[in-house]
């Protein structure tokens, strides 16, 4: 099962891709909204772990444009933010 992590805090991207490589998973790691982007609408993947607080392009409009591509793997959003607001909107 293929997973893509995306999240721009490095040591906790590789505190991800261990934890899951751990388990089996066969994990891409990139760090910016751009090359989520792309990563995820040239490969197929079985999940997303998607930070919301990304360089270049947050989670957000990553997740938009990827539905928008009609790239429709399931996405886990990853925040710091802890409001309602921000639930609601991702």
């Amino acid at each position: 099962m293929g997973v893509l992590v995306v999240e721009d805090e490095r040591n906790l991207a590789e505190t991800l891709r261990r934890g899951l490589t751990d388990e089996g998973f066969v994990v891409e790691v990139v760090h910016d909204g751009v090359e989520a982007l792309w990563m995820a609408t040239e490969n197929p993947f079985d999940a997303i772990v998607l930070d919301i607080m990304l360089p270049q392009l947050n989670g957000y409009k990553v997740l938009e444009r990827l539905r928008e591509r009609q790239v429709w793997s399931p996405v886990l959003m990853l925040t710091a933010r802890g409001n309602s607001a921000d639930r609601i909107v991702g």
